[in-house]
C-alpha cells in the first residue's frame, strides 16, 4: 500500500471519529464546552471521564459523521477557542492530578480571516508552550490526520500512538506538492517524500506505537487495554522526572 493510499484511508468517511473513541474506550463521560473567552468550538471535544476507575480528561478533535455535523465542526477543523478550551481542560487536569488523554483527526487549524482575527497562531504556541511543562500525564493518539501544528497542538505528548493507517505529517500532499513542484498532480510523490506513514513515524522514533486496525472494536480495546497499563506508570513517574523524559523526547529529533 502506497503512501498516498494511508492518506485516503485516513481520511474516508467510515473511519471512527474522536467522539467514537471516546464512547468506546472511557465510561461516564462529561463534556465540558468553551473556553471562557469567546465561544465552544465543536470541532473539539472534551470531558471528564474514567478509565476503569481512573478519572482522565479526555480531549478529541471531532470530523463529524455526517454532511450537516461535518458543516457544524467545521470537517474537522479547530478554531482558536478550541484549542483554548482544550488547553483550559488540561490545565484543570493539573490542577486535580488527572492524566490527559487526546485524539488527533484533523487535516490542521482553521486559517480562515476569523480564526487569524482571534489568535489561530499564539493560540497553537500557547498549547505548544503549556503542554511542554503540563505537570500531569499526557497521551496521544493519532486516530486519522495529523495535520501540521493544527495536530501537533494536541501531540506535545509524554508518548504518541498513532493507528496503524493514520498519518502524521507537517504539512498535506496536495500542499506540498503545490508548494515543490507548483503541480497538485503530484500528490502521490509528495505523500512518498513526506515520509507521514504511521511505519514511517514509528521507525523515525516519532511515535511509541502503531496500534492494528484489524477492525475498530478491537483498536478501541487494545488503546483500553494499552492506557489502563502504561498511565499508571506515568503517573507514579515523579514530575520532574516526567518533564524531562517529555523534554528529552523532543529534543531527539
Amino acid at each position: 500500500m502506497s503512501a498516498y493510499d494511508k492518506v485516503i484511508l485516513a481520511r474516508s468517511k467510515g473511519r471512527p471519529t474522536g467522539a467514537a473513541y471516546i464512547e468506546n474506550v472511557f465510561d461516564g463521560f462529561l463534556e465540558l464546552h468553551g473556553d471562557r473567552r469567546f465561544a465552544d468550538d465543536p470541532a473539539i471535544v472534551g470531558g471528564l471521564a474514567l478509565l476503569g476507575n481512573l478519572p482522565v480528561t479526555v480531549v478529541a478533535i471531532e470530523k463529524g459523521t455526517d454532511t450537516k455535523e461535518r458543516l457544524r465542526r467545521n470537517f474537522g477543523m479547530p478554531n482558536p477557542e478550541g484549542y483554548r478550551k482544550a488547553l483550559r481542560l488540561m490545565k484543570q487536569a493539573e490542577k486535580f492530578q488527572r492524566p490527559v488523554v487526546c485524539f488527533v483527526d484533523t487535516s490542521g487549524a482553521y486559517c480562515g480571516l476569523g480564526a487569524e482575527e482571534r489568535g489561530q497562531g499564539q493560540a497553537i504556541a500557547e498549547n505548544l508552550m503549556e503542554l511542554s511543562t503540563l505537570r500531569t500525564p499526557v497521551i496521544s493518539i493519532l486516530i486519522g490526520e495529523g495535520g501540521s501544528g493544527g495536530a501537533l497542538a494536541l501531540a506535545l505528548a509524554d508518548q504518541v500512538w498513532i493507528l496503524e493507517n493514520a498519518v502524521y505529517s507537517v504539512i498535506s500532499p496536495e500542499g506540498c506538492a503545490s508548494i515543490l513542484w507548483k503541480d497538485p498532480k503530484r500528490v502521490k510523490d509528495a505523500a512518498e517524500c513526506l515520509k507521514l506513514t504511521a511505519q514511517d513515524m514509528e521507525a523515525m522514533g516519532v511515535v511509541e506505537r502503531v496500534i492494528p486496525e484489524e477492525n475498530f472494536d478491537s483498536a478501541y480495546a487494545q488503546i483500553k487495554e494499552l492506557l489502563a497499563e502504561v498511565l499508571p506508570g506515568l503517573i507514579a513517574t515523579p514530575t520532574d522526572e516526567l518533564l524531562e523524559a517529555r523534554y528529552q523526547r523532543f529534543r531527539k529529533f
